[in-house]
């Protein structure tokens, strides 16, 4: 009986996850290396990577912990140094991300500055810099996570909503440039998800509100998101670019 080829097997590839040491960012990391990937990750708590990379050395993982603020260029341009030394990248997940409340009118220009610079120019420098790497090998699989703020918006995040319009936009841009290097990059945008972020910025009863508005009746599991974003970087996915993939339960139909 021939065996079918319907299966998510990350063998072989090298992949790059931004932000993986918590929420979104965790999952994806975890379910790739289950599925036998080798991951570079960052993280921006120094002690906490040091502890991941003594782990990874002592158990013989193929797992790769970098400290990086993506706020700060210099730690960028030193990452990127870090990364070019690895003979291939197949996959990119561009996850670091940030969101500071505020009303237009009170915004700080620093934290402007900043989400800017980790939500999207980050993400520019990565795929600039990575996107060699995948055209000598005539593969690579791009998937930027952005929001459904980058859909819709309310009130106070005005600044994110632009960041995440903005990675909305790149990666339109970049899929027309790389599809004919066999590079297809997505977006893929989650609704309210229970994460470390989500709860630093919702109240239980603003959750429970929000679990009400969704048409799925509940708020998103990482696992959910996980989940597509796998797909995307699989080989299963020979057709598929330059899309924002919305994973919010229904949320922006409403």
């Amino acid at each position: 009986m021939k065996k079918s080829r319907m299966k998510f097997d990350f063998s072989g590839k090298t992949i790059l996850v931004t932000g993986a040491t918590r929420g979104i960012g965790k999952q994806i990391a975890d379910d790739l290396f289950e599925l036998g990937a080798s991951l570079i990750l960052t993280g921006t708590n120094k002690h906490e990577i040091n502890l991941l990379n003594a782990d990874a050395k002592k158990n013989k993982l193929n797992k790769f912990f970098f400290n990086v603020d993506f706020s700060d260029n210099h730690q960028i341009n030193t990452f990127i140094k870090s990364i070019l030394k690895f003979d291939k990248i197949d996959g990119l997940i561009n996850n670091a991300g940030i969101n500071r409340l505020n009303y237009i009118n009170n915004v700080k220009h620093q934290d402007w500055d900043d989400m800017i610079s980790v939500n999207l120019t980050a993400p520019f420098k990565l795929l600039k810099v990575l996107s060699n790497k995948m055209i000598d090998n005539q593969y690579g699989r791009v998937v930027n996570i952005s929001s459904v703020f980058g859909i819709v918006s309310k009130e106070k995040r005005s600044v994110y909503t632009a960041s995440k319009f903005g990675i909305n936009g790149l990666t339109v841009g970049v899929s027309n440039d790389l599809a004919r290097n066999n590079i297809l990059v997505n977006t893929v945008s989650p609704g309210f998800i229970l994460t470390d972020l989500t709860k630093k910025n919702l109240s239980k009863k603003e959750m429970i509100d929000l679990s009400n508005q969704i048409p799925i009746k509940r708020l998103g599991r990482t696992k959910d998101i996980s989940s597509v974003v796998i797909f995307l970087l699989s080989n299963l996915n020979q057709y598929i670019t330059g899309q924002n993939i919305v994973v919010d339960g229904g949320f922006t139909n409403i």
